[in-house]
């Protein structure tokens, strides 16, 4: 959500504008969250955050936007679960296409809730499997309940050919990654960089080709890493783990996907090379269409051919 809509929204409701980051807790984080999640009242409060939030992936660059989404935060209150879920897709799909921008949709479960809930989440997810769903996740706090837990809901996704991408390794350690990989058999892993601490599970995680999705200003934001130099996310790329790039809750944490990839080159100085390789990642462990990510990985390698023939000779070593 863009802030002046936040400000927006708790005017029209007579509610005050929550304060966002620093938080002293990922607790704080949430409060935060469900009290912002709480001015959207209306199916066309619903449609304008849509609407923003692919204007504004547009804007930084994105030519693909999944988000997590749970349509039970919205329902009952905006109609039945299905008819919110069709109102984001039918809205993000129509924003998409006036942007040249794709739209698809994580269907995350939540580790807070019993797991039948999340049971009922994958059969609804593959149901929309072939309808704007691509990805089946789990978010929530990482010590709240075990990925064993969630397995059914996992394996009806699976069947239905959906990307499985849970978090872990943000709050929680290398064994929270683990396990995830253990009983879930991820695709992709939300977060994921305390993989770092356990060498054995990242060359695990870059030969099994399990891609981390890395929100930097998320991870210093929330505690992970005390300083945006100090992120793991060079280490996991040196020994081959696959990694793309995302904003996480651009509002929350102030940030954009533009800004998080400024972060990478300003603050982590990676090079060209390491920047196209995000970006490419990013598409192809996406659920986009193949007809789109073979459009824009060949994009980024004219990106990166462009920007090597500009370099002196002398640099050009230097910049691989």
């Amino acid at each position: 959500m863009r802030p002046a809509t936040l400000a927006d929204l708790a005017r029209t409701y007579g509610k005050p504008i929550p304060q966002t980051a620093p938080y002293d807790s990922f607790d704080q984080f949430q409060n935060c969250y469900r009290k912002i999640v709480k001015l959207i009242r209306t199916r066309s409060d619903l449609q304008r955050l849509v609407h923003e939030v692919v204007e504004d992936a547009a804007a930084s660059g994105a030519v693909w936007i999944e988000p997590h989404f749970t349509p039970t935060t919205y329902a009952p209150t905006l109609g039945s679960i299905e008819e919110v879920l069709d109102l984001v897709l039918k809205t993000g799909n129509a924003t998409g296409a006036r942007l040249g921008v794709g739209f698809g949709l994580v269907l995350g479960a939540s580790r807070n809730r019993d797991p039948h809930h999340a049971i009922a989440l994958a059969q609804l997810a593959a149901d929309y499997a072939d309808r704007g769903v691509v990805t089946f996740g789990l978010t929530g706090d990482e010590a709240a309940a075990p990925p064993e837990a969630f397995e059914k809901a996992f394996m009806i996704a699976r069947e239905a050919n959906l990307i499985i991408a849970p978090h872990a390794g943000e709050l929680a350690g290398a064994p929270s990654i683990q396990n995830a990989v253990d009983a879930l058999s991820p695709n992709r892993i939300a977060h994921g960089v305390r993989a770092v601490e356990h060498p054995p599970l990242m060359k695990r995680l870059a030969d099994e080709g399990t891609t981390l999705d890395v929100c930097l200003t998320s991870n210093h934001v929330l505690g992970v890493i005390k300083h945006l130099d100090e992120h793991p996310l060079p280490q996991l790329l040196k020994a081959g783990v696959p990694c793309s790039l995302g904003s996480d809750d651009p509002l929350l944490l102030e940030t954009s996907l533009l800004m998080e990839y400024q972060i990478a080159r300003s603050q982590l100085s990676l090079t060209d090379p390491q920047l196209a390789a995000l970006a490419s990642t990013s598409i192809q462990a996406s659920g986009a269409p193949n007809e789109l990510v073979t459009s824009a990985v060949a994009d980024v390698k004219i990106w990166l051919d462009t920007r090597i023939s500009r370099v002196p000779p002398a640099e050009h070593e230097t910049a691989h």
